[in-house]
């Protein structure tokens, strides 16, 4: 890369992670470059969701210009002082499986990937609740389907709830989730409370056709978590 296309990159990617530092007290590689336009916030969310193998395939630029990127953005991040936090990014699948960065897999590639800049003015206590907050496991979201003909590409069945997968969509007996109870949105309080007790819990969203966007219908959750929840909120409180 010459010096003069260097200067401009690192330019782009000072002034994107500025304005995301500014934003919201961190930054992270995805962050940058979503924002500079090489990546897709839709790509980001379906390789989040295991259906794209590794982010850089998601993105028009070549390897090495995105690996120089990377490099500007540990550069900047250290120069100006910021915490560097490691984080890890888990797919948004019943398998929860560590997610993939770059074509090749080098270790010190994905680490460059992983690396998030917090700011320092930020308080301790505020720090580790962004830190733990961003190597949280997404939430599992499984799709009520407007149509109802659809065919799992796993069984050739189907039903009321399928989960996309990277060959098509799944029932949710091939994903394991089939034991699971649905607790339809209404009660915060019980959807709280069920969600903590629930060691496997899945977001169920249908998309309107209104509004052009997926929203929440409610969760499947253990049963015994619902009925111990259930049973708990329905005890008589003692005067």
């Amino acid at each position: 890369m010459s010096r003069k296309n260097r200067n401009a990159l690192a330019d782009r990617v000072v002034r994107a992670a500025e304005a995301t530092l500014t934003a919201q007290g961190y930054v992270s590689p995805t962050d940058t470059l979503v924002r500079i336009g090489w990546l897709d916030v839709g790509a980001v969310e379906r390789w989040r969701r295991g259906q794209i193998d590794c982010l850089e395939r998601a993105m028009q630029t070549n390897p090495p210009r995105i690996l120089e990127a990377l490099k500007l953005f540990q550069s900047w991040g250290a120069g100006k002082g910021l915490s560097a936090s490691l984080t890890d990014y888990l797919a948004r699948t019943p398998e929860r499986q560590a997610l993939r960065f770059s074509r090749g897999g080098d270790p010190a590639v994905e680490v460059l990937w992983r690396t998030h800049w917090v700011s320092q003015e930020l308080s301790e206590k505020k720090r580790q609740r962004l830190a733990e907050k961003a190597s949280r496991a997404p939430d599992l979201v499984v799709i009520q389907p407007l149509n109802s003909e659809w065919t799992c590409h796993r069984c050739g069945g189907t039903g009321d709830l399928l989960l996309m997968e990277n060959c098509g969509p799944a029932c949710l007996r091939c994903v394991g989730l089939d034991d699971l109870e649905f607790l339809p949105a209404g009660n915060a309080l019980l959807s709280r409370r069920v969600k903590a007790k629930s060691t496997r819990w899945a977001v169920v969203v249908r998309f309107s056709r209104s509004r052009r966007r997926y929203e929440r219908q409610g969760l499947l959750v253990e049963p015994l978590a619902l009925a111990d929840v259930k049973s708990d909120l329905d005890a008589p409180r003692g005067g």
